[in-house]
């Protein structure tokens, strides 16, 4: 009998690349408020863990900036029928009461996602995030983020290099 498209992508598509991800990490994170200027570095740990039956990954995290403690959770998935990586977000620092939600490309080694955010308090544009995890090998990652103008401008906001514990 012909496995499924996700039992296959299980074997050897997305979701194997997300299931090699599970796992506990350590990591330094870097993060820009203005472009080219680091404002902070501190450490950071994450805990990714399957859920709905190998669907999705859960990749919750915690670190600390400019010495206020913070933790975030994304949740990830490949989607078949659209071919597309997608995540929702969500985080006690940068994402207030908000959650985004953001989808985007394969890379060769990785993903890269793109979602929106802002406040009607600041004006009516809203901004892009671009964030792409790069596998580097099955103990390394880099998951880094970038902000994008309302005019398509970016500069590098967070990056993470983890290590698995």
């Amino acid at each position: 009998m012909a496995k499924s498209k996700f039992e296959q992508s299980l074997i050897d598509g997305a979701h194997q690349k997300l299931q090699s991800l599970i796992g506990n990490w350590k990591g330094t994170t870097k993060t820009w408020f203005e472009k080219d200027v680091l404002a902070d570095e501190s450490l950071s740990e994450a805990k990714i863990t399957a859920i709905l039956g190998n669907r999705f990954i859960s990749f919750d995290y915690q670190g600390s900036l400019e010495g206020k403690a913070f933790e975030g959770k994304m949740i990830i998935g490949f989607d078949i029928p659209y071919q597309r990586f997608t995540i929702s977000w969500i985080d006690s620092f940068h994402m207030g009461t908000q959650i985004m939600l953001s989808s985007g490309e394969a890379t060769s080694n990785g993903f890269s996602v793109v979602g929106e955010y802002g406040s009607p308090e600041y004006g009516e544009q809203l901004w892009g995030w671009r964030t792409t995890l790069e596998i580097i090998n099955a103990d390394e990652i880099i998951l880094t983020a970038y902000n994008v103008s309302p005019e398509g401008e970016e500069a590098k906001a967070t990056e993470t290099i983890y290590k698995r514990k």
